[in-house]
């Protein structure tokens, strides 16, 4: 009788953690808000076989951008500190720089009149400073400076600026079949060395704007040797164009936020496979927990609700921001 009895209390434990298990909240960070349940809605109509909107594993292909909607891009984007922080160091190499913008500003700590110069400036100031050396060593160098620089204002490593909403909603995918992969108008070789152990995306689901390379025999060795000329850009327009490039096929589910319109072509690009597709947009909304911003025009906000996408707000839809947060 005892048996029989014992039998039934390790019974009774197991299904109460089989339901535990199965009630288990897959995106606690997220408030219980209509985003969220948006989003496991649609996980669970394309990941249900049989269903009329069930989409093959092959098929579940997951976009996100990276600055502004994995991470935060304030007060600038995280690679212009480490260029920044490059140019500082080639400085001695380069004294013309005293007197050539943008670098003569960035020299004088003035970040703003240095991007005076727009996209081209920003442009010199990456090929400045991410060439003449193999990708190997510029991978090393990236990896080395990643490992300790930290965000001006938190003083947290900037691989702790990563939104928690964000990770949980990756790792959630992932569980479900998705494969999920970074479309970033960032520069790919800077993301390839810590994407990984910051999001779990390997480096070869890495899409991002690239510089050209050569390649050389170094002391009997192959390497690639970065060019100081431009190969790609992942931004707008471009990022359907690296996503049919780099992955083959078009993402059933893409996220951006709104900021620059950088990322309206992808969620229009995403929007337009036939069957089930889900589009989300970041608000930077919160300027106690994060940064509040948005774009002069309103390009993003605009579009998503011309083309019915989700809008997530960090302010109203996030109970968290960063792990980090008390």
């Amino acid at each position: 009788m005892k048996t029989i009895r014992n039998k039934f209390v390790l019974l009774a434990i197991v299904v109460a953690g089989l339901t535990t298990t199965h009630a288990q909240d897959p995106l606690p960070s997220w408030n219980d808000t209509a985003p969220k349940k948006a989003i496991v809605a649609f996980v669970e109509k394309v990941t249900k076989e049989g269903a009329p909107d069930f989409v093959p594993p092959n098929e579940r292909i997951a976009t996100f951008d990276n600055d502004g909607t994995l991470w935060c891009e304030k007060p600038m984007p995280i690679q212009l500190f480490f260029a920044l922080d490059r140019v500082k160091a080639l400085a001695p190499q380069h004294p013309e720089w005293k007197d050539k913008e943008p670098f003569a500003s960035l020299l004088k700590g003035d970040v703003k009149a240095a991007m005076a110069g727009g996209e081209h400036a920003l442009l010199e100031i990456i090929m400045a400073t991410h060439t003449g050396m193999t990708v190997g060593e510029f991978e090393k160098m990236v990896k080395d400076w990643i490992a300790t620089a930290k965000h001006p204002t938190t003083k947290q490593p900037f691989t702790k600026m990563v939104y928690q909403p964000m990770i949980e909603l990756l790792a959630y995918l992932r569980a479900n079949g998705f494969k999920t992969f970074i479309v970033s108008g960032g520069g790919i070789e800077f993301m390839r060395p810590w994407t990984e152990g910051v999001y779990g995306i390997p480096p070869e689901q890495v899409v991002g704007s690239s510089g050209k390379t050569k390649y050389e025999m170094r002391d009997g060795q192959p390497v690639l040797v970065k060019l100081a000329e431009i190969n790609f850009i992942d931004d707008k327009e471009g990022k359907p164009v690296g996503i049919n490039q780099h992955i083959g096929r078009k993402p059933i589910l893409s996220a951006g936020n709104v900021f620059s319109g950088g990322d309206i072509a992808m969620l229009r690009y995403c929007q337009s496979r036939p069957g089930a597709t889900l589009q989300l947009m970041v608000n930077h909304d919160d300027a106690a927990r994060e940064f509040a911003y948005a774009e002069p025009d309103n390009a993003s906000l605009k579009a998503a609700a011309a083309n019915g996408w989700m809008v997530v707000s960090m302010k109203d839809d996030w109970k968290k921001i960063f792990a980090f947060e008390k």
